[in-house]
């Protein structure tokens, strides 16, 4: 590995400490680098916090220590517009720095390019393309959205040894995955801007479908998304009476909304049948980026079978419930995918499929 694949690695690491926290931005880091040497550090840490670039200039002035001549290097193109926060660019500039190393380039065709022509322009030597691929895949759902204009989407499902979801319809649903394998969950949740489930799964669970345990604030909790084309949500469900969330429905046609609370909202997609991809681009519209699809059965098979689902995850437990449920077929091969990963977490099998 060269000195300079050193400092991105460790910029991506930076990036890292901003998870769950920045959405609808991407994680970014950031060192800056003189007499071969890393001499700050910064990354965007939450919503509305300073850029990545801006923390390790603050972190270099902090120390006493000048940025003139400094090599800067950032996983994602230095914005060049105003935004939350002034442009990067322009702190750059400020800051005296004398050369930039971009991972990533900005996946936005109304602003990519910005930054480095504004650099560029100004005397800064710039380069771009360093462990580009590591830097994507960490900003994997940003890049989708800028260009898709609908979310990356994860699906979540967990079954018995058997394949079973479920017990008997006529019995209390019950937990089998591993409490480590829950936490795990919440963490998919954390990286999630919206959370979907059929509404069969709202009438049998009454989910709350929110995030516990990692911390989120200041950004927005995940949306959560009912696909209920035909009003069959019970009033007095979790979705629809606490607000810790937003709520969204998603029905065929209009109906009675006249006792909603003000964290609900109904859009209608007219038709016998939902499209998914009709699904995803309204909620890209809404600037989702990053979709968690939990449930139940026939909702992970509609958006399989749609083609339109980016990875899955997968946890089998070593539990075993009552026969009588329903069961799911974990194997992806059949839907094209691979599987890139396997691992125990907590006696369970979880699995990813790309």
């Amino acid at each position: 590995m060269t000195e300079a694949e050193q400092y991105m690695r460790r910029a991506i690491e930076l990036a890292e400490k901003g998870r769950h926290r920045v959405m609808p931005n991407p994680l970014v880091g950031c060192v800056l680098v003189r007499d071969e040497e890393i001499v700050a550090e910064g990354w965007h840490d939450h919503l509305g916090g300073l850029h990545a670039e801006q923390m390790a200039i603050a972190d270099a002035e902090s120390k006493g220590i000048s940025t003139r001549g400094a090599t800067a290097y950032v996983t994602l193109e230095p914005c060049n517009h105003f935004g939350r926060t002034p442009p990067c660019t322009e702190s750059l500039l400020w800051a005296g720095v004398e050369k930039i190393v971009i991972g990533a380039m900005d996946p936005n065709p109304t602003v990519r390019g910005g930054g480095c022509g504004s650099l560029d322009k100004n005397g800064v030597e710039v380069s771009h393309g360093l462990l580009r691929e590591e830097c994507e895949k960490q900003m994997a759902e940003f890049i989708h959205w800028c260009k898709e204009r609908r979310p990356l989407v994860t699906l979540k499902a967990s079954t018995d040894m058997e394949g079973r979801v479920d017990g008997p319809q006529d019995q209390p649903s019950e937990r089998f995955s591993s409490e480590e394998a829950m936490s795990r969950a919440h963490q998919m949740r954390a990286d999630s801007m919206a959370i979907l489930v059929g509404v069969g799964t709202i009438v049998r669970d009454d989910p709350s479908l929110t995030v516990r345990g990692p911390i989120i604030s200041p950004r927005d909790p995940p949306v959560r998304v009912v696909l209920d084309p035909n009003n069959r949500i019970p009033p007095n469900s979790g979705v629809m009476l606490d607000d810790q969330a937003p709520t969204l429905l998603v029905q065929s046609s209009s109906f009675d909304d006249s006792s909603d609370g003000d964290h609900v909202r109904r859009v209608v997609i007219p038709g016998p049948k939902m499209e998914v991809l009709t699904i995803l681009e309204m909620l890209g519209d809404m600037g989702i980026q990053a979709l968690l699809v939990e449930g139940g059965v026939e909702t992970w098979n509609i958006f399989l079978d749609s083609g339109l689902v980016d990875r899955v995850r997968t946890c089998t437990s070593n539990a075993s419930l009552e026969s009588g449920g329903k069961k799911f077929d974990t194997d992806m091969t059949r839907y094209g995918m691979n599987r890139v990963s396997e691992e125990d977490v907590g006696g369970d099998t979880v699995c990813w499929w790309e």
